[in-house]
């Protein structure tokens, strides 16, 4: 597990901010770290490259033959990259001493992170895979896909989903667990690459669904990248901080900063400006 750790930091899937500049994030917070699990399909161009080509089969390609085109290519990743190969056989070696495979029907993966690893993982498992589109239309593919076809039942079916990273399991409560529901299936084991901490394993185990995840961002991920010297001390304690209150640990930090804001507000970078003029229209940190 240790040399998985060192791929996050590796491939940039796990990436600090510098000292005393945590990242803006979409929703206009700032934090002290980005993770982009799908990096660990061997690099950020590796990866963005896989993303591009996903997105043009959406476009252009119909639903039951884009599942064979993907394994096309994750299987000649596989083949050809270290890195992604060692990911996906640790997470095959994970989810064998874990899960028994003799209950699971189905493997399933949502548009698009997580077809970096599903659709690797089914054929290396044996087992059928269900793509799961954003509009909840789903195809299922033999495990080495050669075939697939539109479903609308698989009454009884159980199914583990392999996802990329879980934080609030929004994905799964909007699209991934209604999509196998209404194939009037059983959404029963969830197996997560990256958890971020922030509560989502606790929400699918709620709901009756086995959650397991592969690296957690927790202080043995933070004490990691110390060893490494990839972080100093005052990026460690700050990681700490935010990972037991992310928004009292900023709250404190734009106090203690306060020319952080006020820089971003005048940056010349246009998404920064944005997030950063969201931050402070709706007080997000209660200033």
């Amino acid at each position: 597990m240790n040399d998985l750790m060192s791929l996050l930091f590796e491939t940039n899937a796990f990436k600090i901010c510098e000292e005393n500049k945590p990242f803006w994030y979409t929703s206009g917070k700032i934090g002290p770290y980005f993770i982009n699990t799908h990096f660990l399909y061997g690099s950020t161009e590796d990866a963005q490259e896989f993303l591009d080509f996903i997105d043009l089969q959406l476009e252009t390609v119909p639903k039951d033959l884009i599942p064979a085109n993907l394994f096309e290519k994750v299987l000649k990743q596989y083949e050809n990259n270290k890195i992604y190969k060692t990911v996906i056989d640790t997470l095959k070696d994970f989810i064998t001493s874990k899960i028994d495979l003799s209950i699971v029907d189905y493997i399933s993966g949502g548009e698009r992170r997580d077809w970096f690893f599903s659709i690797m993982l089914a054929y290396l498992l044996g087992k059928p895979h269900i793509t799961i589109y954003k509009d909840l239309s789903t195809v299922v593919s033999t495990c080495d896909f050669e075939e697939a076809t539109p479903v609308t039942k698989l009454t009884g079916k159980r199914v583990l989903h392999i996802t990329d990273l879980i934080n609030i399991v929004s994905s799964y409560l909007r699209a991934w667990i209604p999509a196998i529901k209404a194939l009037d299936a059983n959404l029963v084991t969830s197996v997560a690459v990256v958890d971020r901490m922030q509560g989502g394993s606790q929400t699918l185990n709620n709901l009756g669904i086995r959650s397991l995840t592969l690296l957690q961002v927790n202080d043995t991920l933070f004490q990691k990248a110390k060893e490494l010297k990839i972080i100093n001390d005052t990026q460690f304690d700050m990681l700490n901080k935010y990972a037991k209150n992310p928004d009292n640990c900023m709250r404190e930090f734009l106090i203690e900063h306060p020319e952080f804001l006020e820089n971003a507000l005048n940056s010349s970078d246009a998404k920064t400006a944005k997030r950063a003029k969201l931050c402070k229209e709706q007080n997000l940190y209660n200033l």
